[in-house]
């Protein structure tokens, strides 16, 4: 579905993304692994659009993508969960929720917010909570569904589970894990392994702004030198 091939991005002078490429599959779920500043939200940001890509290809379905408008991006498909959440403060859950919405497309399921509800029930319990008055991770919550009411096929998570509970953070698993089930495909952005291996499919370990390993989970898990090499403090 999604294929990134030789993304370059600068801020400023500053030349950040160096010929990153990955790719994700329809129903996958594909991680960003990489110690913090290795260039894992800048690369969300660039096929975003957040951040214009100076170089490289952002393919949807074919489609080139980038040097797009990020509403374009967002028409386009794509859905993307900043890792600032960004909610309105002073709206309620229900009318966040009510920002984020967009028609689906002919002969698919979109969402509502009593879909939204069922993903995370928390949020019908403070339907009526200004933004602003929630924890993070409710906070977080409701920014992923605000994302889901835009009916995205392909799903952006930029550090879903950073500065979260633990409790939180496993029923943000859960979340994703459902989505997964339903299709949706997701490229999320991580540092933390564990989080990581409890919901994707494969990994793209980043380093100084360059894609520098790609494997399954489950054999990056065995990998010790690996994640050593890339991962470790």
């Amino acid at each position: 579905m999604l294929r990134v091939d030789g993304l370059h991005a600068h801020y400023g002078r500053a030349h950040i993304l160096h010929g990153v490429s990955l790719d994700v599959a329809q129903g996958e779920v594909v991680c960003l692994l990489g110690r913090n500043g290795a260039g894992k939200s800048t690369t969300m940001k660039a096929i975003m659009g957040v951040v214009p890509p100076s170089a490289g290809q952002v393919l949807l379905d074919g489609k080139d993508l980038a040097g797009r408008a990020s509403f374009e991006i967002a028409r386009a498909g794509i859905g993307y969960v900043p890792e600032d959440r960004r909610i309105f403060a002073e709206l309620t859950v229900e009318e966040n929720l009510e920002v984020g919405r967009r028609a689906a497309p002919a002969g698919s399921q979109g969402w509502n917010p009593e879909r939204a509800y069922t993903l995370f029930p928390v949020l019908a319990e403070m339907r009526r909570r200004p933004g602003g008055r929630m924890s993070g991770g409710e906070q977080q919550m409701l920014t992923i569904a605000r994302t889901l009411m835009g009916n995205p096929r392909l799903l952006l998570l930029d550090e879903p589970s950073e500065g979260l509970a633990p409790v939180v953070v496993e029923r943000m698993a859960e979340a994703i894990l459902a989505l997964k089930r339903e299709g949706l495909s997701i490229l999320l952005s991580e540092q933390n392994l564990a989080f990581a291996n409890a919901v994707a499919d494969r990994a793209c370990l980043i380093e100084t702004g360059q894609l520098r390993h790609t494997a399954s989970m489950a054999a990056l898990m065995a990998d010790d030198e690996v994640r050593a090499r890339y991962l470790s403090v």
